[in-house]
């Protein structure tokens, strides 16, 4: 459930070296995530995957193995066992602090024994386009997961639960390999003509046996973690009928809100307000248009500051928008590369934390460094973190009236002492922006809580201020 002035900790980067320890240190640091103002933690995927202990977590092997069977080449995951990962959940829900799980049902990888099944070779550039019809492949799509001997379940998976796949063991050859009588589902991103496929073997989200095993697992994970809700991998590629009826089916079970972010990944806000409608609005989604915008504000001399929130989720739908700066996906080095340039990560901080509108997502790189590309620390997000907690409250009033130059005030409310605070930027030069912050204000004087500005403002009797800022850079100010 989404607090008033709450922040997700996505609480883990890409490279982490964690030496299958993450849970532990995660419940020796709750205390501390509270007091920066934390209120839920984006945990990794925290099952068996197919590179074992160097699993991120999104090559899915079992589910049902979260660091407790001899499976891959070791019991724990990356991350740690399966008592360490509900022992950190539990000390987080000790401070007050959510558990949003990472869940992938996309696909599978790492198959026990391989089968060789009836199959046509699609097209890369247009997966509805079948090239040849291949007669059969031979491909890794058997199941059993021995050493887990059917503890908490015994189903198995065998071809007829996948749409297709993408490796055929017989010849060696990597394509998109379509099975027999299998179709894709209309309910996903039209990219590539369809987008169902992405990787592994492509669950049958239209097979009965694949969407009651989904609920059968979604209900034990509940049970054995007591998360709170969920983050969704890769939903672009999954029927939005299949996950409407997934998340009420599970909500309806257990009588928990189960907050739930989705991840679809395009730059056209309208395809995200299409699967939110599509899921009846059972789940929130990332914005990723407004990632984009703060890359692109970040790497473009000319980018209009005042249209930073055009075409956005956080504009159009807050209350289903999931604001982010960066994340695990985003990060160099990796597939979506497109990662804020410096200068520009504590403006487009300010931006998610100090608003009234959207929920925003810290991303673990930010906040604590990426030591693979000798990446530091962001050494204001600690700082915009607890403003956010402390400040942000009250009417918001925006001046997004210069291509320059941008701000806006809160005005702060009674429920929170010395709340309210105001927030200029500027992509250019040294400015300054005269606004309203309120009458209760009149005769206050505001500081830079960031520092960039050292100058102290004296609100006049309008409650008007005239607050400044540094050029390329953000202030916040608030009251002495």
């Amino acid at each position: 459930m989404k607090k008033i002035n709450g922040i997700i900790l996505q609480y883990f980067e890409w490279y982490l070296e964690c030496k299958q320890n993450l849970w532990n240190e995660l419940r020796e640091n709750a205390s501390l995530l509270s007091k920066i103002g934390v209120t839920a933690v984006w945990l990794p995927p925290a099952y068996k995957g197919i590179g074992g202990k160097n699993e991120v977590g999104y090559g899915v092997y079992d589910m049902y193995d979260l660091g407790e069977f001899d499976q891959k080449g070791t019991i724990k995951t990356k991350y740690g066992s399966k008592d360490e990962y509900i022992n950190a959940i539990i000390a987080l829900k000790q401070e007050g602090i959510e558990t949003y799980a990472d869940i992938v049902l996309n696909h599978k990888m790492g198959a026990d024994m391989l089968q060789v099944i009836p199959a046509s070779k699609m097209d890369w550039g247009n997966h509805n386009i079948q090239i040849q019809d291949n007669g059969t492949v031979k491909v890794a799509t058997k199941y059993t997961f021995p050493n887990r001997k059917h503890k908490y379940s015994d189903f198995e998976w065998n071809w007829t639960h996948f749409t297709g796949i993408d490796f055929n063991n017989g010849t060696g050859e990597k394509a998109i390999f379509k099975f027999k009588d299998k179709n894709w589902s209309k309910e996903v991103d039209e990219e590539f003509g369809n987008f169902d496929y992405l990787m592994g073997a492509d669950l049958d989200f239209s097979n009965p046996e694949v969407i009651q095993e989904c609920k059968n697992w979604g209900e034990w994970y509940l049970e054995t973690t007591n998360v709170d809700g969920f983050r969704l991998d890769a939903v672009k590629h999954i029927s939005a009928n299949f996950y409407k009826d997934w998340l009420k089916y599970l909500r309806d079970k257990t009588k928990k809100q189960l907050f739930t972010v989705g991840e679809y990944w395009s730059q056209d806000v309208s395809k995200l307000h299409r699967y939110i409608e599509q899921t009846q609005g059972e789940m929130s989604l990332f914005d990723v248009p407004l990632h984009y915008n703060f890359y692109n504000a970040s790497i473009n001399p000319n980018y209009n500051l005042s249209q930073i929130l055009d075409h956005t989720l956080v504009k159009e739908n807050p209350s289903k928008a999931v604001t982010f700066v960066d994340n695990h996906d985003t990060q160099p080095g990796q597939a979506l590369q497109s990662f804020v340039e410096k200068w520009f990560k504590p403006i487009a901080y300010s931006i998610i934390l100090l608003r009234d509108e959207g929920y925003p997502c810290v991303f673990f790189g930010d906040l604590c460094g990426i030591k693979n590309n000798g990446i530091l620390p962001m050494q204001e997000l600690e700082i915009l973190m607890y403003l956010r907690k402390e400040k942000a409250y009250g009417k918001q009033i925006d001046y997004f009236d210069n291509p320059d130059y941008i701000g806006w005030t809160r005005q702060g409310d009674e429920s929170h002492l010395q709340s309210g605070l105001a927030v200029v930027i500027s992509k250019t030069l040294d400015g300054e922006k005269n606004m309203y912050i309120g009458e209760q204000f009149a005769g206050n004087t505001f500081i830079d809580a960031l520092g960039n500005c050292e100058d102290n403002v004296v609100i006049n009797e309008s409650g008007m201020g005239c607050f400044k800022v540094k050029g390329k850079s953000v202030s916040v100010w608030v009251e002495a």
